[in-house]
């Protein structure tokens, strides 16, 4: 049992693993995962169960996260159903799971009321993506709200059924210009590169994995290029490139789209001058090229 494990997608350590792993990793003890839901609309998913470390990725509302361990700190260790990323997070941002969710947040990010009404004062928001229950509805002044598990309400046209394809889901990244960059954020409030193309892609049905360089492996399938190659002559809508730490999204043959620390936003930027500009200053050639 010798075998290495991507600590972001495995949960095993050297004193705790999972039970499905024994016989595969050797720890100390093993634990089955309990399932808890996210109750707050983003929270940090970090290396290690310590305020001041850095984030990996984000859980957002309505997730569910396997629990393996809890401390008496208010940590829990455990995995995200979504993308199997495994870390720490609050244990104030999660509650046992109690509900099957059947909406997903399809607006950018929609507002929590405690009644039907948009003259009420929000509790909260939601973002792109975020998971729930939808219980009830009510309709106060010609615009419809759904009633959410927990109480609270929300516009009913800002969800859309889970499961939902989008036939165009470039356009959900389209819709992300202008948001602000945040390394390991994953939500509209802020997010990285790898984290754009992983939420607008789950909209086209695409189920992706967390970072960069999972996704250089395994997303859709590899276009026939290698670094240093001259690009392809068949670059379409929604190819995804691919550099070392980096990624973005083709909005058009020669349009790039993508969450980056140039900008410090998702921007969009002309293929050429990317290629340039990244290669140059940032992460070097092109790598890889892929198509959902």
């Amino acid at each position: 049992m010798s075998a290495t494990f991507d600590r972001r997608r495995h949960p095993v350590r050297a004193d705790l693993a999972a039970t499905s792993y024994r016989g595969r990793a050797e720890a100390e003890r093993y634990a089955d995962p309990v399932p808890y839901r996210v109750t707050a609309a983003a929270t940090a998913l970090r290396r290690d169960p310590r305020p001041d470390c850095g984030i990996d990725t984000e859980a957002l509302f309505g997730e569910v996260f396997d629990i393996f361990e809890t401390t008496m700190e208010g940590w829990a260790w455990g995995q995200l159903r979504t993308d199997g990323y495994v870390g720490w997070l609050s244990s104030d941002d999660i509650a046992p799971l109690d509900q099957v969710t059947t909406h997903c947040v399809g607006a950018l990010r929609t507002f929590r009321y405690p009644g039907p009404d948009l003259k009420l004062l929000p509790i909260g928001y939601l973002s792109l993506g975020s998971k729930v229950t939808v219980v009830a509805e009510a309709e106060t002044r010609g615009l419809a709200y759904a009633r959410l598990a927990d109480g609270s309400f929300v516009v009913a046209r800002h969800l859309v059924a889970e499961g939902h394809v989008e036939t165009d889901w470039v356009a959900i990244a389209e819709s992300l210009v202008g948001t602000p960059y945040l390394w390991g954020g994953r939500s509209s409030l802020g997010l990285d590169c790898s984290a754009l193309v992983q939420l607008s892609a789950a909209f086209g049905g695409h189920a992706l994995p967390r970072d960069s360089d999972m996704q250089e492996a395994e997303a859709g399938t590899a276009l026939s290029f290698r670094e240093g190659d001259p690009l392809p002559a068949d670059l379409r809508r929604g190819d995804l490139l691919f550099w070392r730490g980096h990624v973005g999204v083709l909005s058009t043959p020669d349009l790039l789209t993508h969450a980056n620390g140039f900008t410090m936003t998702v921007s969009q930027e002309p293929l050429a001058e990317a290629l340039v500009r990244i290669g140059a200053k940032e992460y070097g050639a092109l790598t890889g090229i892929r198509r959902l």
